[in-house]
């Protein structure tokens, strides 16, 4: 079993940037696929970036804005977001499940971190 602990969540203005971590123990991920996703007040969770082996997906909404990436040998997840908008506020959450393949719907990921809060406002 995988244990998820995200960090780096915070307040910014429009325009600025954070990078999220994503902090995993318990299995090596280096055999999961990882991913983001985000969850506004009073909407769904949604799908933001996920990444394979190396490969890397994106949602449009952040395409050119953020960046995934992992670091295996740190077990850890990162979430690089520029650019940061107003609609980009939301809970991020990050994901792991076994296996490769492009997945972005939640029920396709079997282990979840506890959430960070990022707030774009000026």
């Amino acid at each position: 079993q995988v244990q998820l602990v995200e960090s780096g969540g915070g307040r910014v203005e429009p325009g600025g940037s954070l990078r999220l971590s994503c902090a995993a123990s318990g299995r090596a991920i280096s055999s999961y696929r990882m991913a983001w996703f985000h969850q506004a007040p009073g909407k769904e969770r949604e799908f933001v970036a996920g990444i394979g082996w190396s490969a890397t997906y994106y949602a449009d909404s952040v395409k050119g804005r953020f960046t995934i990436s992992r670091d295996n040998a740190k077990n850890t997840l990162y979430l690089q977001m520029n650019s940061l908008k107003p609609e980009d506020t939301a809970v991020y959450y990050c994901a792991a499940a076994l296996g490769m393949g492009y997945r972005r719907s939640p029920s396709e990921y079997a282990y979840w971190g506890q959430g960070t809060q990022v707030t774009v406002s000026s």
